[in-house]
């Protein structure tokens, strides 16, 4: 069973920053893409950024691409995202989902990520 568990969420101005971390427990796959989505109330939830190591690939968002930055720690199994330049429209639930396949032009689909965790909030004010 693996657990990932968010952490790093919060409440900021516009134009802050703010680091959000995932930590995936017993996922020992070394073919995986480890992702990040968001929700906003009301709205369905997207896809913000995913890294892969097979293959070797990084994919960000239109909608964040710039401001947002995602990375990851193979041997700490952590993936992090860099939010800077943070703006209203970015509140919402932050998910990390980690995943055994690279879905291409999809990536941002869900059913190819099989691992979901709680959530951490993102509040940004204007």
């Amino acid at each position: 069973q693996v657990q990932l568990v968010e952490s790093g969420g919060g409440s900021v101005q516009a134009g802050g920053s703010l680091r959000l971390s995932c930590a995936a427990a017993r996922y020992t796959s070394s073919k995986n893409c480890m992702g990040w989505f968001r929700q906003a109330p009301g709205k369905t939830r997207e896809g913000i950024a995913t890294i892969c190591t097979l293959p070797r690939i990084t994919v960000t968002a239109d909608s964040v691409k710039g401001r947002f930055a995602i990375s990851r720690d193979n041997i700490e199994n952590t993936v992090y995202l860099q939010m800077n330049s943070l703006k209203p429209e970015d509140t919402g639930m932050y998910y990390c989902a980690a995943g055994n396949s690279y879905g291409g032009p999809n990536w941002d689909r869900e059913e190819y990520y099989n691992y979901w965790g709680q959530g951490t909030q993102v509040t940004v004010s204007s």
